[in-house]
């Protein structure tokens, strides 16, 4: 089966150009982010309570603890946000809730919502969340891309920068190296940037 395309900084801004010019895009843009921006599934972006990015004194987290069920197979895991997704997620809500509704959902314990809420349910389901993905990918242009675009380009990032590849597995909730690997795409700069280390 083929795989999922990486995507550069350019292709990324041109679907985030897109996203900016549809209906939701504050929420569309965020889920697209959280899969570049912090190598997650797609499972584990629609899984995504309130409560698991919103800490009690009403401020965005620095990792989301993932339970069992809200990840792929038998193991929770804890994805780490970077600064940048930090400030989105806090976009996001700004867009989604005023300060008293957010206030509000704190104080009467219903931060369980999911945080992506659709137009017709609480919240998206993994299949419609990928066909969802498909068709921003599709209509900004990117064939080739899915929604494992994200989390595939998030590993060959980093692995471009050198970052361990135990730490790269432990980001991304593998359990074993080779699954890691497979996902790293050695793209021409990468080769590049090796041929000058001589």
């Amino acid at each position: 089966m083929k795989q999922a395309r990486v995507l550069n900084e350019k292709e990324l801004n041109l679907l985030l150009l897109y996203i900016n010019t549809r209906r939701h895009s504050a929420r569309d843009r965020l889920m697209v982010l959280m899969t570049f921006f912090a190598g997650m599934r797609i499972k584990e972006v629609v899984a995504i309570r309130l409560k698991d990015v919103l800490a009690n004194d009403g401020t965005i987290k620095y990792e989301i603890n993932l339970s069992a069920e809200q990840t792929k197979g038998k193991y929770g895991r804890t994805v780490v946000l970077p600064e940048k997704l930090r400030k989105e997620i806090e976009h996001y809500l700004n867009e989604r809730f005023t300060d008293k509704e957010l206030i509000a959902l704190t104080y009467s314990n219903q931060l369980d919502k999911p945080l992506f809420a659709t137009q017709k349910r609480a919240g998206f389901d993994a299949n419609t969340a990928c066909y969802h993905f498909h068709m921003l990918f599709k209509n900004a242009g990117l064939d080739g891309a899915s929604s494992h675009s994200g989390r595939r380009s998030f590993i060959t990032k980093l692995s471009a920068k050198s970052v361990p590849l135990k730490v790269l597995m432990e980001m991304v909730g593998h359990r074993n190296l080779q699954t890691t690997q497979r996902y790293i795409e050695v793209t021409p700069d990468m080769k590049r940037a090796a041929a000058e280390l001589v």
